[in-house]
């Protein structure tokens, strides 16, 4: 495993989403993923499987200090007595005394976006949350949480793939040092048939999906949470550290496609 080091923590490059998964999926996927040696697991209030994550790493032989845990606000729980009402109830349902980062799972441009950040400063110092972050923030908006916020703001999760390469919001993470976490990594699986991947995968002995990641962790500031309940895409998805493209091959597989990236919203990105 390979990590990312941002603001002096380090995180695992490769981390378990589990969107759209459910009860004993959740719970089967996330046990799955902690065997194959992942340590970094997310989730979200608004995806109702906090408390099957939170069993799996309760019953995995995996210390809880060797998961970095991440957990999502649902936006309508901005206002502060209400976030932290909400993040107390996802302590508990994750069955742990602390997050390690948690998030603004969207913008919410009726919510004070100053109060809401520093009722999350206040979690961090009472010890409920180690780290602070948001989620589909533009640049804009991600440069306003970091005025207003007490506390640094550690990552921003988006969207990142081939064809959604995000390189002006890449470029100011690296710049500011915040840790750009990247879901659907696999293009909601539009990287799955893509030639070109295909074919830089046979150089490697690897499939399209490992290609796809491994070009996304080998940038810097970046981490990838692809969602999988399978066995095998799970043990596949974490065997990317063994070969490392070349800098013609990162270059070309960045294809910015608004096509493609629009088939991935119709199928539902959307909600993650």
């Amino acid at each position: 495993m390979e990590y990312e080091t941002v603001q002096g923590t380090s995180v695992p490059k490769i981390g378990l989403g589990t969107w759209q998964t459910a009860g004993q999926e959740t719970y089967g996927a996330v046990r799955t993923a902690l065997a194959a040696g992942y340590r970094h697991i997310d989730t979200a209030q608004a995806y109702g499987n906090e408390r099957y994550v939170g069993n799996a790493i309760h019953d995995a032989d995996v210390d809880r200090e060797d998961v970095f845990l991440t957990t999502k606000v649902r936006p309508d729980r901005f206002r502060p007595g209400r976030l932290k009402r909400s993040v107390a109830n996802s302590i508990r349902k994750l069955d742990t005394t602390y997050v390690d980062l948690l998030l603004l799972h969207w913008p919410n441009p009726l919510a004070d976006l100053r109060e809401t950040m520093e009722a999350m400063a206040d979690l961090v110092e009472r010890g409920d949350v180690r780290h602070v972050g948001v989620s589909n923030f533009s640049k804009k908006r991600l440069m306003k949480a970091q005025r207003v916020s007490p506390e640094p703001i550690f990552t921003n999760q988006v969207k990142f793939h081939p064809f959604k390469p995000q390189r002006e919001l890449l470029r100011y993470c690296q710049d500011s040092d915040v840790l750009l976490t990247a879901y659907s990594p696999l293009g909601t699986g539009g990287v799955l048939d893509d030639d070109l991947l295909r074919r830089i995968g046979a150089r490697y002995d690897k499939t399209p999906a490992q290609v796809a990641l491994r070009w996304a962790t080998q940038h810097q500031n970046v981490v990838a949470i692809p969602k999988s309940t399978s066995q095998d895409h799970i043990e596949q998805n974490i065997d990317i550290f063994d070969f490392k493209l070349d800098r013609e091959e990162l270059d070309r597989i960045a294809r910015p496609d608004p096509v493609k990236n629009g088939l991935a919203f119709a199928k539902g990105t959307i909600g993650i």
